[in-house]
């Protein structure tokens, strides 16, 4: 049963107007007991009232295959190719397709596959097409050397602004974004002057046509031991991946270029800065500890890492150039979202930490976020400052986050990217979690992730990613992060390796 709760008056206006009324996915009252352990190949297993419905898995064709891309989770060699987070949008006519005249619907949920070795592709799920053959469109061909050229694309969104797709490849120095146009036949270029090089992965618009970007890029290991730097086993890490904003010249065109700008943090006046000379410093310094103590805040602001204005078009290292800023670094940021109703002025993301429990099981780094971490951001109405405080700080039951988004405007959805080490440790699989905003109520369990046989044999677990909940609204005034987004949206996640699962998070009435 849904409990009714008090509407906004944007909502009262809609009823008004006739519109159907679904507030996203929520709200989530009931949880899965336990997460799954590392025994076999268990069921994955959805809270009651939801249930999860299989659109494609690894065994669907491409429509339009190239060279070895030929399948949607598996490359024609048998390495699986990783589909990660989920872009749903709702175009208001056909965009077409390999095949000419057909009708592809208006329905379409996009994603990047995190395959290495230059064969990541992006592809499009033709939600409205039952015709198996023509489900899937592959958007990023293979050229005359065989490869697509990316590697390890992850990140995806739609800019309501550019009316064009972006897709992040989370590749360290190498990395970087890509745009690709959403009609027929794909156009696609790389911002690597504009947005700079760097392990990015979750990127989102906001209502100003400004581009938010989060890195996930580990740090150099240190000691666990806070009273010896040369004791074993070095397994934290230090703050390396940054929170960035991109200001472009003109909202409509990225090529006109901007400023990159990212996230620092004051703390007693002073910066939280990188130490490339003292990484142990860095995980252990009362600094982080400040940062992630609960019921905390502290300023933020801004800071220019690159004008193409001043400094041009030439590619360049994003993450240095941060570090150079002086922002702050953060432990791996996987994805951000904007609080629905917020007028963009209040975002999350979340840090997924050291995912190994030698570090997480020291008091004073789990006290400095090695279980993992959401943040929060309160800009003020200007938007080039603000405030950060601690959402969730990780623990054992709760670790790892990667992938956010809103089950409804007051109930935080996080998937977990614990990794195979952390499995085998704790003997528990990953869940996806609910967060109610206020903290009225407990986290709740909304999946316990189960493990494919086929991902045992190619010596992995599986993992839960690309948690996604939107109406696909392609226009500015009722983009995601506006509680309209959420209104009749539809709810998708992955199940990645393995099988490599794209579901359906139908809510059961």
């Amino acid at each position: 049963m849904r409990l009714l709760r008090p509407v906004s008056l944007h909502t009262v206006l809609l009823l008004i107007s006739g519109l159907a009324f679904s507030q996203g996915i929520g709200p989530i009252t009931t949880s899965v007991g336990q997460a799954k352990k590392r025994e076999g190949t268990p069921p994955t297993v959805s809270a009651q009232g939801f249930k999860l419905r299989l659109l494609v898995n690894k065994d669907f064709p491409l429509e339009n295959p190239s060279g070895d891309v030929t399948s949607f989770g598996e490359l024609s060699t048998g390495v699986g190719t990783e589909p990660d987070q989920n872009t749903y949008l709702v175009l208001p006519s056909n965009p077409g397709g390999p095949e000419p005249g057909r009708d592809y619907g208006r329905h379409f949920l996009f994603q990047g596959h995190e395959n290495g070795a230059n064969m990541a592709y992006v592809t499009r799920i033709n939600l409205d097409v039952h015709d198996r053959a023509h489900k899937i469109t592959l958007l990023t061909p293979t050229g005359a050397d065989g490869t697509t050229g990316f590697s390890f694309i992850d990140g995806s969104t739609y800019d309501q602004f550019t009316k064009t797709l972006l897709f992040t490849q989370e590749n360290g120095a190498s990395g970087g974004v890509l745009e690709i146009t959403n009609t027929w036949p794909p156009q696609v270029r790389t911002l690597d002057g504009i947005l700079g090089k760097a392990g990015y992965e979750g990127i989102h618009p906001d209502d100003r046509g400004n581009l938010m970007i989060v890195e996930d890029t580990g740090g150099t290991s240190v000691s666990i031991d806070p009273a010896d730097p040369n004791a074993n086993p070095k397994v934290a890490k230090q703050p390396n991946s940054f929170v960035f904003r991109f200001l472009p010249n003109d909202s409509t065109n990225l090529s006109k270029g901007g400023k990159l700008q990212a996230l620092q943090v004051l703390i007693d006046g002073n910066p939280v800065v990188f130490h490339a000379t003292d990484p142990f410093g860095d995980v252990h310094s009362d600094l982080q500890l400040k940062l992630h103590t609960l019921g905390s805040s502290y300023p933020v602001r801004w800071v220019t890492v690159h004008d193409t204005d001043v400094d041009g078009m030439e590619p360049f290292d994003a993450n240095a150039a941060a570090k150079t800023a002086r922002a702050t670094p953060f432990k791996r940021p996987e994805n951000m979202k904007f609080l629905p109703g917020s007028n963009f002025l209040t975002f999350f993301f979340g840090p997924t930490g050291d995912t190994n429990a030698d570090a997480g099981n020291v008091s004073s780094l789990a006290k400095r976020g090695a279980w993992g971490s959401i943040f929060r951001v309160d800009l003020k109405p200007g938007r080039a400052t603000g405030t950060i405080s601690i959402f969730v700080l990780g623990d054992a039951n709760h670790a790892s986050f990667d992938n956010i988004s809103f089950a409804d405007d007051r109930t935080l959805l996080a998937t977990e990217d614990r990794g195979d080490l952390l499995h085998i440790q704790l003997n528990k699989l990953d869940s996806v979690w609910a967060f109610a905003i206020d903290g009225s109520a407990p986290p709740r369990r909304l999946v316990a992730l189960g493990r494919d046989w086929s991902a045992i044999v190619k010596g992995e677990d599986n993992e839960p990613t690309g948690i996604h909940v939107s109406a696909g609204n392609p226009n500015t005034v009722s983009m995601p992060g506006t509680e309209a987004d959420l209104f009749n949206a539809r709810a998708f996640l992955t199940k990645q390796h393995g099988n490599n699962v794209i579901w359906e998070i139908v809510p059961v009435f």
